[in-house]
């Protein structure tokens, strides 16, 4: 029990960050747009990179640094058109009962929620490198349990985002809400987005 609580509070201290996936959820739960598939897509993924990295895929990213290369420049790219949507959605803002993000179709919400989630390298970072390096010191059973319990921070992290944000609701009504949100995501696409291109 104490690996699975460790692999949970591991696993929540890097979730919890404010990043790209974060503030998509973010956006889809307060418009309440495919919540549900939404969340599933992302648990779902961290779980199949956690995973990964306690198998020892880590390894072979470490063997292999051109294909985190490779992500870094597609993340960077992708990050970086979000962001400019981002800033356009800032700069002509709508109340929520205008529905922002509301022509998003599920297939569209999946998909962007997809390449937030598999065209960032950091979520390679901290799931297969860094959750896979930790589990993997707990030994062969050891290591599956903490992997465990870092899985349940990342249902338990989404869930409450997804399901948590309609209690903005209101706040949101106002499209000068929507202005802050979408103008504090087009600055952190584009800093995710620099900090890839200049490699850190």
């Amino acid at each position: 029990m104490s690996l699975v609580v460790a692999g949970f509070v591991t696993g929540l201290s890097l979730i919890v960050a404010i990043g790209a996936q974060n503030a998509f959820v973010l956006r889809m739960a307060v418009a309440r747009r495919h919540v549900l598939p939404v969340i599933t897509v992302c648990a779902v993924s961290d779980a199949i990179l956690i995973a990964a990295g306690i198998a020892g895929i880590a390894t072979i990213l470490d063997a292999a640094p051109g294909a985190i290369d490779v992500i870094r420049w597609a993340g960077a790219a992708f990050l970086i058109c979000y962001g400019l949507f981002a800033a356009r959605r800032a700069l002509r803002p709508s109340a929520l009962s205008a529905a922002p993000g509301g022509a998003v179709t599920i297939g569209a919400a999946l998909l962007t929620c997809l390449a937030l989630t598999w065209l960032n390298p950091h979520t390679y970072l901290d799931t297969v490198l860094m959750l896979g390096s930790v589990a993997n010191n707990y030994g062969v059973t050891g290591r599956w349990w903490f992997g465990a319990g870092a899985i349940t921070a990342s249902v338990v992290w989404f869930a409450a985002i997804g399901y948590g944000a309609r209690y903005l609701r209101d706040w949101f009504a106002k499209p000068a809400a929507w202005r802050i949100l979408d103008g504090g995501v087009a600055v952190l696409m584009f800093g995710l987005g620099a900090k890839l291109v200049a490699g850190v």
